[in-house]
Parts: C-alpha cells; sequence; structure tokens
C-alpha cells in the first residue's frame, strides 16, 4: 500500500520563505550600510551602536534560514522540466545557506567578545583567528555557484522568467565570509532576491485557502514560547 504524497514543507512555509527571507536579508545589508566591510570597522560599529548592529545581523540570519523553504519551493516546480538543474541546483543552494548559518555563530560570538573583553581585544581576536580551518571552508564555492546553477534551471523551466532568474543568480555576488558589511553587490543582490522571489511568495500566499482562525494565536504562542525557552538556555 502506498502512501499519500504530500508537499514539503507546505505552502505556508514555502510562503513564508519566499516573502521573509529575501525582505529580512535585504533589511539587514541596509541596516549595516555606511561602515566599512571589513571586521574591525564592524565590530567597532556594534561597540557604537549595539542594537542596530544586532538587529542586523539578527535580520540577515534570520533571512538566511528562511530561505530553506523557499529554495526547496523552487526545486519542486523546476523538477518537473529541468530535474538536473533543480537537483544540483537546490542542494547547493541548501548548502551554502549552512555555511552562511555558520558564519553567522561566528559572527556573534565576536559581538560578544566586544561587550565581554572591549572591542580592541575582540578585533585583535578575530584579526588572530581570520582564516582559521573549519569545515565549512569547503561549502565557499556552493554559496558561490548555487545560485546560478539553481537560477539557470527556474529559466530553463519556465519558472522565474529570464529577468527574474538573472536577479535570483545576483545572489552568487552576495559577499561570503565572517563580519561582511555593506557594499553596493550587498545591496544588488539582496534586492535581486527579493524581485526573484517576492512575487512568487505572494502567488503562493494566495493559492489555496486561509488558514483556520486559531492558527494565528497558535503561532504566535509556539514562537513566544521558542524564544523563552532559547533566553532559559
Amino acid at each position: 500500500m502506498t502512501s499519500p504524497s504530500f508537499d514539503f514543507p507546505g505552502r505556508w512555509a514555502e510562503a513564508a520563505g519566499l516573502l521573509l527571507g529575501p525582505v529580512l536579508m535585504l533589511a539587514g545589508v541596509l541596516l549595516r550600510a555606511g561602515t566599512d566591510g571589513f571586521f574591525p570597522a564592524q565590530l567597532a560599529a556594534f561597540a557604537a551602536d549595539p542594537a542596530r548592529m544586532s538587529l542586523s545581523y539578527g535580520a540577515f540570519a534570520a533571512g538566511n534560514v528562511l530561505l530553506w523553504p523557499a529554495v526547496i519551493a523552487l526545486v519542486r516546480r523546476v523538477w518537473p522540466a529541468q530535474p538536473r538543474w533543480a537537483l544540483w541546483g537546490g542542494a547547493l543552494v541548501l548548502l551554502g545557506l549552512f555555511a552562511r548559518t555558520f558564519h553567522a555563530g561566528v559572527n556573534h560570538l565576536a559581538f560578544q567578545l566586544v561587550d565581554v573583553q572591549g572591542v580592541r581585544t575582540a578585533q585583535q581576536a578575530v584579526a588572530d583567528s581570520y582564516g582559521a580551518f573549519h569545515v565549512f571552508q569547503a561549502l565557499s564555492f556552493a554559496i558561490f555557484f548555487g545560485w546560478i546553477v539553481l537560477a539557470v534551471g527556474t529559466w530553463r523551466a519556465g519558472v522565474l522568467g529570464p529577468v527574474r532568474s538573472v536577479a535570483l543568480a545576483s545572489m552568487s555576488a552576495l559577499p561570503l565570509g565572517v563580519l561582511k558589511g555593506t557594499g553596493p553587490m550587498s545591496v544588488v543582490a539582496t534586492a535581486g532576491l527579493c524581485v526573484a522571489l517576492v512575487p512568487l511568495g505572494l502567488r503562493v500566499l494566495k493559492d489555496g485557502p486561509a488558514p483556520r482562525w486559531w492558527a494565528y494565536p497558535l503561532a504566535l504562542a509556539l514562537g513566544g514560547a521558542a524564544v523563552l525557552l532559547g533566553l532559559a538556555g
């Protein structure tokens, strides 16, 4: 007996990823605009304005994590016409998202060093350890090439069209690594991601019934509980 199929991760998760992921990443990039892009200036900016920099890096990290259902949404739509491009593009992009999440953890630790030991000590600690080996270094190629491969798949499958596929591919220009500030290509890449994914997210959101009334307070309650549990350690 075969099990009934279902579309993982579901319409609401896909819509949330397609809409919120790109917007949060763009917001994170814009919030730290105007500061030199290398880590000494990023740490100094955190010391001067910790709320803004925490919000910037937090929004970017949250947007990055929320992109995984967005990537699955693209892969599912590309697969029927271009399975190889869907497979390799989706796998590479997801690996790249994992690597950026690792970088976000390093960023968070570096900012805590500023709070605990001061900005000078934090800058020296990051300088002395910058480039140290870690297993995610091997995923740098995935961060760069994954979006291009997936974008070719969306174009060949007719999922996004040529303009929005090029906008999706622009994510390969987003700087990678630890404590990266905002440059012109950061804005181009994250704005391109919004152009590519937000219209699809709106379409997915409208393509079906609204959730039950109790889903909204339940989602808020679960989100609040998750935050409290995280703060409790």
